[in-house]
């Protein structure tokens, strides 16, 4: 008889394949007399990790890079064999389109936010208002103690209008491919609110807890970490490292339903697993249709996701006529432009591209330009060629495009989105004992804040069947 208890996991992304590892790890090392199973809808692992190997050149369609600074991440590499693959970026000055010029980004800021004067008030990226209403920020009292509000209304009490128009938006809002006026300062930001409470200025509270800079004469190190193999040799390394038969792909799961010895998960292929604990690696979008049952998973409906276009664009370096010192550029809101940002790839990650190439990656999808996603992939490139002709007097065809779309792809946290995720918890704890969610629709989008979390969903897993 198998007294064995199965754990199965919902979603083969990041957070479901670092779960799935934890988990074998946890059991393999304390004997536990468990099983794990891994079901994902598609054909492959990863989501939205995505590498392309073409022609000599490392392309990411998702994804490219984590901060380093972001253990868990790091700590997953290590694990998987992946230590001596990592690379840091190529550091050097990024700059920020405003009123369709490129202007360089003022040295010693935080997310926008100004934590040194000199660089700042020299800056031409502001008028002279600007910056006198930015100094505001050591004079305004401590905001109101409330549960929630909008980062973007947050920063603009504190700095005003055309600082966060001109540098904190386009950086922001790039993150969560969102409307930074709309967004969660709880769920994104929480750290600015608590800063500003504790000492009052914003700025200061910056400079207080920001890591000391590094002495000029000391060459700083890239903040971000890349895999030299591309970021989708993380997930092949991972899937090597699950016991063979933990992943079946192609196979959704239309409907969770409550046994009382656990639970019964209806497969679209018309199979049935039964599960001890289930891990929701999976979009919230999904799961008002598995747990249809309980009205509250209703609540995410009303949670929204946006889409975006990736467009990588490769190019002989004499195709540059005008070469620009840095690692690329964000797009203010006061632009024409409808790229959102532009990542000159072959300087920023110099592994990714052979010697006398060019490779830039280009994104479209503003909050307020959806349709652009739409397009077809010939009109999407001339957008894109259009805008950089602008900037860099590109008027030749790229050698190759590849055009990735991820549609309805990032979820947004909205004002209130905290307490939605706790609330919904609170009910699942009664009604659902032993299923956790897990992913970039709850608490983090970023690659690190994914493994976190399946780290996490394992701890409740292995607490709840222990």
């Amino acid at each position: 008889m198998d007294n064995r208890k199965n754990i199965v996991i919902v979603g083969g992304g990041i957070t479901g394949l670092s779960a799935a590892y934890y988990l074998q790890k946890e059991i393999k090392e304390e004997k536990l007399p468990y099983h794990v199973k891994l079901v994902e809808a598609s054909d492959r692992l990863g989501g939205k990790i995505s590498t392309l190997r073409k022609d000599g050149f490392t392309i990411e369609r998702g994804p490219d890079s984590f901060l380093s600074r972001k253990k868990p991440a790091v700590k997953l590499a290590e694990e998987v064999g992946l230590k001596d693959k990592l690379v840091r970026n190529a550091t050097g000055q990024s700059y920020i389109l405003v009123n369709n010029k490129l202007r360089k980004m003022p040295r010693g800021s935080h997310m926008g936010i100004p934590t040194k004067a000199r660089p700042f008030l020299l800056s031409n990226l502001f008028s002279l208002k600007g910056k006198m209403r930015a100094g505001l920020d050591f004079m305004l009292p401590r905001g109101k103690n409330v549960q929630d509000q909008s980062l973007g209304g947050f920063l603009r009490h504190r700095f005003g209008n055309e600082v966060v128009e001109n540098v904190m938006d386009p950086l922001l809002s790039g993150i969560y491919s969102g409307d930074i006026d709309e967004m969660s300062l709880m769920a994104t930001y929480p750290n600015f609110y608590q800063l500003q409470q504790e000492h009052k200025s914003l700025i200061k509270g910056l400079r207080k807890t920001l890591p000391k800079a590094q002495s000029p004469k000391k060459r700083k190190a890239g903040a971000f970490y890349a895999f030299r193999d591309g970021f989708e040799s993380l997930v092949e390394q991972l899937a090597l490292k699950l016991d063979e038969g933990t992943v079946t792909l192609n196979a959704a799961v239309d409907h969770i339903e409550k046994k009382d010895h656990g639970y019964h998960l209806l497969l679209s292929s018309g199979e049935v697993y039964k599960a001890d604990a289930v891990i929701m690696a999976t979009s919230h979008e999904s799961l008002p249709k598995v747990f249809s049952q309980y009205d509250y998973f209703r609540e995410f409906d009303n949670v929204p996701s946006t889409s975006v276009a990736n467009v990588a664009m490769a190019f002989d370096q004499s195709a540059i006529k005008r070469d620009i010192n840095g690692t690329g550029f964000v797009v203010s809101r006061n632009s024409d432009f409808r790229i959102t940002a532009c990542t000159w790839t072959h300087k920023k990650w110099p592994h990714s591209t052979p010697g006398g190439n060019v490779l830039l990656r280009c994104y479209v999808g503003r909050p307020n330009d959806q349709e652009v996603v739409h397009l077809s992939d010939e009109e999407i490139k001339e957008i894109v060629l259009k805008d950089l002709n602008k900037t860099m007097n590109i008027t030749q065809e790229p050698k190759f495009s590849v055009i990735t779309r991820w549609e309805n792809a990032r979820p947004q946290y909205t004002v209130g989105h905290t307490e939605r995720i706790v609330n919904v918890r609170s009910k699942m704890a009664e009604d659902l004992p032993g299923v956790y969610l897990a992913g970039a629709s709850f608490e983090g989008v970023g690659v690190p804040d994914c493994i976190e979390q399946g780290e996490k969903a394992v701890g409740n897993v292995l607490k709840f069947l222990g």
